[in-house]
């Protein structure tokens, strides 16, 4: 059988280049490996789906490191609040919460997956679940189709790759996608994990000193192996076993994986600064008022609300000031290292979790051979790419889904209405 538009995939962008086809005409298959359409979808956002963010689009653009002013050209297709009106007009009632994010007011991801599942059911579009494609079929200047695992073929007059990245494989992630558009002629920019937990050596890390202390509101930056600042992040954080996570960590972990490659080293220095509109030398001052104040306690007792319980003991340890020694026998330059490592706690790590354990793969399809407005592929009409498997990646709070949302509608979009037109045309 032959349908107009062969889509790869069952993820965010997957479907949502099937709305977007079948809504413009087409007659539209979704082909997936996997048993259910919308895994990944069902679990972002902590089983939540944070459906996207309500950011000015200067602002989004900016909450997408990896070539996000390629995002410009779907954006003015689909863009985040048309992301909003969609749904809403689908009867999911959507709430913002902080930062732009946009969950379901019922916080149940699978009311997301089901209502898309049903807009494509009364679109119309086929899907063929467990079943694996083996090829695209090519001519010299076009795709026509895909070979699937056992031999058989399904013609089509467009094919959508959309089968994401490498992160997240138990979602059916597994790069699928990468050797089939290497085949059609496309560059695969190194793949790299990013949004995922920074994994460090230090003996605080292995000895689990300070595992399952979290942080709020802390600034945590990325140095060089000089010490010359590469980017900060502000907010919650967390001590592990391995390393740190949390939201900045995830934020920062593109910006460790770059500076080791860039700088040839095994390990980078982080900061972390748990009162960040507080300099070293104001913290001081802080330290020593307090010294005045309620100098005859003992240092762990005159400073318990300045830091977590354990984590105050580390640091003290580390500014050799002894928890029972009162506080107005600590030297001025041991409250000093105090105030250091308040504002500014150094540490080395070396690296992060794998590419399978990261909530986005970094690296992909080089969009210089992609056709923004259309997501069209530069090498072989009727080949188009949309969300994960591009070299665009973005950081958690809603972006990564309205790129793969965007880039998704676009590309089912454009692939309807180059048929239409070819088909207009012809004789």
């Amino acid at each position: 059988m032959k349908y107009n538009v062969v889509i790869i995939g069952g993820g965010p962008a997957g479907l949502m280049a099937a709305v977007s086809a079948a809504t413009h005409g087409a007659s539209v298959v979704i082909v997936d490996k996997g048993k259910k359409l919308g895994r990944k979808l069902a679990i972002s956002g902590g089983g939540r789906c944070n459906v996207t963010n309500r950011m000015e689009q200067k602002e989004l653009i900016d909450h997408i490191p990896g070539n996000g002013k390629f995002m410009h050209s779907p954006f003015s297709v689909f863009n985040n609040e048309d992301i909003i009106a969609f749904f809403e007009n689908l009867g999911i009632e959507l709430k913002e919460e902080d930062m732009g994010r946009m969950f379901p007011v019922n916080d149940k991801a699978m009311t997301v997956v089901q209502t898309l599942l049903d807009k494509i059911a009364k679109l119309g579009v086929d899907t063929r679940l467990q079943t694996k494609v083996d090829s695209l079929l090519l001519e010299e200047e076009k795709t026509t189709g895909v070979m699937l695992e056992g031999g058989e073929q399904l013609h089509a007059d467009a094919v959508i790759i959309a089968t994401g990245g490498k992160s997240v494989p138990n979602t059916g992630s597994t790069g699928d996608g990468y050797p089939w558009a290497k085949a059609a002629g496309h560059t695969i920019t190194e793949l790299y994990p990013t949004e995922v937990p920074i994994t460090s050596d230090e003996s605080f890390i292995k000895d689990k000193t300070l595992q399952g202390i979290s942080l709020s509101n802390a600034a945590l930056t990325v140095y060089n192996p000089k010490g010359k600042k590469i980017k900060t992040h502000r907010g919650d954080m967390i001590f592990t076993h391995f390393g740190i996570s949390g939201p900045i960590v995830l934020r920062c972990s593109q910006f460790v994986v770059k500076a080791l490659k860039k700088h040839q080293t095994k390990t980078i220095p982080m900061g972390i600064s748990i009162y960040p509109d507080t300099n070293t030398e104001d913290m001081f001052q802080k330290l020593l008022e307090r010294k005045k104040q309620e100098g005859a306690k003992a240092s762990k007792n005159a400073l318990k609300n300045i830091a977590a319980e354990r984590l105050l003991s580390f640091f003290l340890k580390k500014a050799d000031i002894v928890e029972t020694k009162a506080l107005q026998d600590i030297s001025n330059d041991s409250l000093r290292t105090l105030a250091g490592l308040l504002t500014d706690f150094r540490f080395e790590v070396n690296g992060t979790l794998s590419i399978e354990d990261a909530f986005v793969t970094g690296g992909g399809i080089s969009i210089k051979e992609i056709y923004p407005k259309r997501m069209e592929s530069k090498y072989k009409s009727g080949l188009y790419f949309c969300g994960e498997i591009l070299d665009i990646h973005a950081y958690t709070g809603g972006f990564n889904i309205t790129c793969a949302f965007s880039t998704g509608y676009t590309a089912g979009k454009a692939a309807a209405e180059s048929i239409a037109e070819a088909n207009t045309f012809s004789p």
